[in-house]
């Protein structure tokens, strides 16, 4: 299983070059366009909604069909998408690219080939090590996020070295995704048996004591993904470019540097969920984070909100592997790969609802107030979760493992 995991390892990194890239330049491909407003939201939305379609097939058939071949076909799809968004300038066009091919404008890799690579990861391990291997795998996944940021400065190089002008220089560096996705399609195709799920068929039917906690606990994630739909990267670069006029570069060395700070708090997180728990890590790290957006959002000057802003970056990752060691260790191990796909298709779910509405409210004065609802609705979310599961404990936690 070392062998897969190392595959895992390195699909994860080079998916999330290409959702970053993607990320952080497609809320300014747009603009550039002229897309703006709710239209610019809907294309976000669109991409989002693919990424939910794919997570919910990954949930309900990906082991019976199997989990290599399911990976090669959402790998495929997804190059296909970002070859067509390149290829394509009018909405509906986009909309439908970004549809087929999950374009992820969260700038953060959160799609169906992440629900089974969840799934297979706990198995690579023990119990005590387990948040420790999904730290590697996230910060793996935020060192991809942070390259894909640097590339964002792709077309302004194109531009100065090439003969490419306007948005084809954007056009080149969707072409770009759709290579890397290439190379993870050729990564998966080297995939052993052992990544497939123990018993092939439909999926294991659920105790009613893990219905009833991811029914909890994805009403939660759901309240934490509506509120991430007003923050999404593609929205994020559009409010620095709007609001300030950074430029492509500007946005993308912001981006590098917020990734860089995201994986390190992986390796943090897990350090410091060893000493107060789960829970409390993805609490008392994800308040201060949302905070901190508020006071980006009616920051005076570029330099002050970009720094802010590293700061809340430096800390906003941290829920993420507590959050995702602490769903597949409270199911059963048979039940890892439905309940790693229904927390995910959740938050990508209530991802695409957002961005629309975000797009209409970021107007003139009016720039900021996307990111202090977000911030708002996440501090809620927190709250309700620290009161709803701070007594259900993983087993490494009960044992003192």
């Amino acid at each position: 299983m070392t062998g897969d995991r190392r595959i895992l390892y390195a699909a994860a990194f080079l998916r999330a070059v290409s959702t970053s890239l993607t990320g952080v330049l497609m809320g300014v491909y747009l603009a550039r366009l002229a897309i703006t407003g709710a239209a610019l939201g809907g294309i976000i939305s669109a991409g989002l909604a693919g990424s939910a379609a794919a997570a919910v097939v990954a949930t309900l058939f990906a082991d019976r069909w199997g989990r290599r071949h399911f990976l090669l076909a959402v790998t495929a799809l997804s190059v296909l998408g970002a070859a067509a968004f390149a290829l394509t300038d009018s909405a509906w066009g986009l909309g439908a690219a970004a549809f087929v091919g999950m374009l992820n404008g969260m700038g953060r890799d959160r799609g169906a080939a992440l629900i089974l690579e969840q799934a297979v990861l706990p198995s690579t391990t023990i119990a005590a090590e387990r948040t420790r291997v999904i730290a590697w795998y996230n910060m793996l996944q935020d060192c991809g996020h942070a390259v894909g940021a640097l590339c964002a400065g792709l077309p302004a190089l194109l531009a100065t070295a090439t003969a490419l002008r306007g948005t084809d220089t954007h056009r080149a560096a969707f072409f770009l995704c759709a290579g890397l996705g290439i190379c993870v399609f050729l990564l998966y195709t080297r995939l052993g048996p052992s990544v497939e799920a123990e018993h092939r068929g439909r999926p294991a039917p659920l105790t009613a004591r893990s219905r009833h906690l991811l029914i909890r606990i994805s009403a939660l994630f759901a309240v934490d993904s509506l509120a991430g739909g007003f923050l999404t990267t593609a929205l994020l670069s559009y409010f620095f470019f709007a609001r300030f006029g950074a430029s492509e570069v500007t946005i993308g060395s912001l981006f590098f540097g917020a990734r860089i700070l995201n994986a390190g708090s992986h390796l943090a997180a897990a350090w410091l969920a060893r000493r107060i728990g789960l829970v409390n890590t993805m609490v008392f790290t994800h308040i201060p984070s949302s905070l901190l957006l508020v006071t980006v959002a009616f920051a005076p000057s570029f330099m002050v909100a970009a720094v802010l802003f590293l700061l809340r970056e430096g800390l906003v990752e941290m829920d993420v592997p507590t959050r995702q060691s602490y769903v597949l260790a409270v199911v059963e191990p048979n039940e890892r790969t439905v309940a790693s796909g229904v927390t995910n298709l959740v938050r990508v779910a209530a991802w695409a609802v957002a961005p629309p509405f975000a797009g209409l409210l970021m107007h003139g004065h009016s720039m900021g107030i996307p990111l202090a609802i977000g911030a708002a609705m996440k501090i809620s979310y927190d709250l309700l979760l620290l009161r709803a599961f701070r007594g259900i404990r993983p087993p490494e936690e009960q044992t003192g493992a």
